[in-house]
């Protein structure tokens, strides 16, 4: 009978990035939706958003965004306390049916600087690896 004999490797997050985001499951905390910065939304990404609100899609882009620090697109506004204007600590994304692209791609296409400290998902990803080094028999 084969006994598995295992060694423990901690890894940081940065270490083996793409390893450890597999496992990655969104625990919809809100991290990333309190981050200040661009949320950046595309013309078809505005029409859905501003059709999920049952809004017209001018009056959408009146009250909902703003120019891009770059000045070369638009991005979702943030609310009074920096975070972006559709999250709510009891109701999450508002728009979570419809959000932008860049919200999707987080953490597989970007992060920030700490983002593994703040995020439960990432909170909730292993540290440790097991590695499989040899069989006792």
């Amino acid at each position: 009978m084969e006994i598995p004999f295992f060694i423990y490797r901690h890894t940081s997050m940065t270490e083996d990035k793409d390893n450890l985001l597999k496992d990655f499951k969104c625990q919809r905390c809100g991290a990333c939706c309190r981050w200040p910065g661009d949320v950046r939304v595309t013309e078809e990404e505005q029409n859905a958003i501003a059709a999920r609100l049952n809004m017209n899609i001018n009056d959408f882009l009146q009250q909902y965004t703003r120019l891009t620090a770059d000045r070369r697109g638009l991005s979702l506004i943030d609310n009074e306390h920096g975070h972006c204007i559709f999250y709510s600590t009891e109701e999450g994304c508002r728009i979570n049916s419809v959000k932008p692209q860049q919200c999707v791609n987080f953490p597989y296409h970007w992060t920030n600087p700490g983002w593994e400290k703040l995020c439960a998902g990432a909170q909730n990803l292993s540290r440790i690896k097991l590695v499989r080094v040899r069989t006792v028999e």
